[in-house]
């Protein structure tokens, strides 16, 4: 069944939006015919076109958990507390951590991905990081990268496909950054894989020895399959064996340069 729905997702079609369309427009024309009911001969507001909206009937107030809303307000943190003269970041995502970043300074970022938008503090550059452009070297205090580089060079984004490419960005990251700079960098963990053409998953032992030549670990943190943060854990062999029990987890490093 669970093949199925991923087939059905994967075409287009989606059985639990069906489901909660269907099971919820009985409600939608009972609630409509009595607010039309309420609204009588009133002329303040005339009824649009029909907008429904069936699925936040019983919705929380909204999400504060996942990869995404850890790793944003915890890096921006980390950022306000280091306060870098130049700040680079690589691949995150505008609508979360690089608009965090941009409410109390200015923040550079580099996306191979095109940017037509101009928002004060955030100075745009399109620019492929596997290329380095040479201006970019030793030049910033802070570069960070946070579930950007499991995508490098498996064509997600219409780049060039090239299995190691993530090695290369992390090399050009490391030249990128003045002597004793700091690089926040994170990635899905889990049992090492690719899913293509999505992304790829690390395991934090293959992590550790990636980044080990270049880099000092100066903390760990870790959202859980659940969702839930763990802020600047223990490496300890176990843990870091069995990937924190993550199967589709964020590691989050912060490190600095040798």
């Amino acid at each position: 069944m669970k093949r199925l729905t991923s087939l059905l997702n994967f075409i287009g079609l989606y059985p639990d939006t069906l489901w909660i369309t269907l099971n919820n427009l009985p409600w939608y024309f009972k609630t409509y015919k009595e607010l039309k009911r309420q609204k009588g001969s009133d002329k303040l507001f005339f009824f649009g076109k029909k907008y429904p909206v069936l699925n936040e009937r019983f919705s929380t107030s909204g999400t504060m958990s996942g990869h995404y809303f850890h790793q944003d307000l915890y890096v921006a943190r980390k950022i306000l507390q280091n306060s870098p003269i130049r700040h680079l970041d690589i691949g995150s995502r505008t609508d979360g951590f690089v608009a965090h970043v941009a409410v109390f300074r200015e923040i550079e970022i580099c996306d191979i991905r095109n940017q037509v938008s101009t928002v004060k503090n955030i100075i745009f550059r399109q620019a492929d990081l596997i290329n380095l452009p040479v201006d970019l070297i030793n030049n910033y205090d802070s570069v960070s990268s946070l579930h950007a580089l499991e995508h490098f060079g498996v064509g997600r984004y219409n780049d060039p496909i090239d299995y190691y490419g993530y090695q290369k960005a992390i090399n050009n990251i490391y030249k990128i950054l003045k002597p004793g700079g700091i690089f926040y960098f994170s990635v899905p963990i889990g049992v090492q894989r690719i899913e293509f053409n999505a992304h790829r998953v690390f395991s934090v032992n293959y992590l550790m020895g990636l980044l080990k030549e270049n880099f000092e670990i100066r903390a760990f943190s870790y959202v859980n399959d659940n969702g839930d943060f763990f802020e600047n854990v223990q490496l300890i062999s176990h843990d870091v064996d069995i990937n924190f029990k993550c199967h589709f987890g964020c590691g989050i490093f912060e490190l600095i340069k040798l």
